[in-house]
């Protein structure tokens, strides 16, 4: 496998060659033994040879797509003008996980400065679960942009309870296939990741309207786990967007993404997490990892690893089992064009 190394103002890495035949929650469960929120009765480099899209099989449609990692295990997808965003957490407030004193109490906030500076004008918001880092700016996105949010009920619930108009919310479980104008979202049942312990952080559904408006991060269950997968226009390339580190082998078989966005597991309690996954999605050619940073650091540096999680052996272990996949570490100030190798900084 060849290498390829181009230093950004936020390094990242690339390796190995182009699509072929087809163009890192500190996971929240690396909390371990940590006291569920809810109970459950409630180094481097960012890839990048500068060819352009159409020089790879992807061919003209890759370029017309551009994919930006918000940091965590959200995405920015534009498709030409239209955008869409996956599990956009952008305030990135602190609860003092990463000091060893996390509290659960921490009270819920968004930042419309940090957030209305990343998003665009999104149509479209995919949202694999209901965890603060993958929802809490959610309310802020769809309240003053009228974008449509794509997630489970208890997603529905809860922002229905933070004041979203009910009539903006897509309620899914997993097995639809929707088509908005084109840009195809393929929704997957999917599982959140596990602690040592195999057992799952914050758990719990709502099958109705929370008893009280949330106001802390334990206020928001998991509510079950979705993954997306989005084809990116007519032809365009297919990205499967996981929001947590687990998944169901059955649910995605078949499935073929082009780009897989892959997120870093926190423990070894996931049975051969990385070679069943990618045999499963046969084998993407291009494998991008994600949720394997600090996402309390802002998104205006370079990110930051979470120390619970070891990205270089994940990186390691994919080379190994996919030894002909390109595997791009993210930055957070790179636009990657539909094949995932480096365009703009932003």
């Amino acid at each position: 496998m060849t290498q390829e190394r181009h230093v950004t103002d936020s390094p990242a890495e690339s390796s190995g060659r182009g699509l072929g035949r087809r163009a890192v929650l500190r996971s929240a469960a690396a909390l371990g033994a940590a006291a569920p929120l809810i109970p459950a009765t409630a180094t481097a480099t960012a890839a990048t040879a500068t060819a352009s899209a159409g020089e790879d099989e992807a061919g003209t449609a890759a370029g017309a797509a551009s994919f930006r990692w918000l940091g965590t295990a959200g995405w920015r997808i534009d498709v030409g003008d239209r955008t869409v965003l996956f599990d956009p957490y952008l305030s990135r407030f602190t609860t003092g996980l990463y000091e060893g004193a996390f509290d659960p109490r921490t009270p819920l906030r968004t930042r419309p400065d940090l957030v209305d500076a990343h998003i665009g004008h999104p149509e479209l918001v995919l949202v694999s679960h209901s965890h603060w880092d993958h929802l809490a700016d959610v309310p802020h996105i769809a309240k003053t942009t009228g974008a449509r949010v794509v997630g489970t009920e208890t997603t529905y619930h809860l922002l229905v309870a933070l004041g979203v108009d009910p009539g903006q919310i897509s309620v899914v479980k997993g097995g639809e296939v929707l088509d908005f104008g084109g840009i195809v979202v393929e929704v997957v049942p999917s599982l959140h990741s596990r602690n040592k312990k195999c057992a799952y952080f914050a758990p719990g559904t709502l099958n109705a309207p929370p008893a009280t408006v949330p106001s802390t991060i334990a206020d928001l269950p998991e509510g079950d786990t979705l993954a997306f997968q989005v084809r990116a226009g007519e032809g365009g390339p297919s990205a499967f967007l996981m929001g947590a580190s687990d998944f169901s082998e059955r649910a995605v078989r078949g499935l073929r993404p082009d780009l897989a966005m892959i997120a870093v597991p926190a423990s070894t309690a996931t049975h051969r997490y990385v070679p069943r996954l990618l045999r499963a999605l046969d084998t993407p050619g291009v494998v991008v990892p994600v949720h394997w940073d600090n996402f309390e650091r802002p998104l205006d540096g370079s990110p930051v690893p979470d120390p619970a999680m070891d990205l270089d052996a994940f990186v390691s272990e994919v080379r190994e089992v996919a030894p002909a996949a390109r595997v791009v570490v993210p930055d957070y100030r790179t636009v990657y064009d539909g094949t995932m190798r480096s365009g703009a900084a932003r």
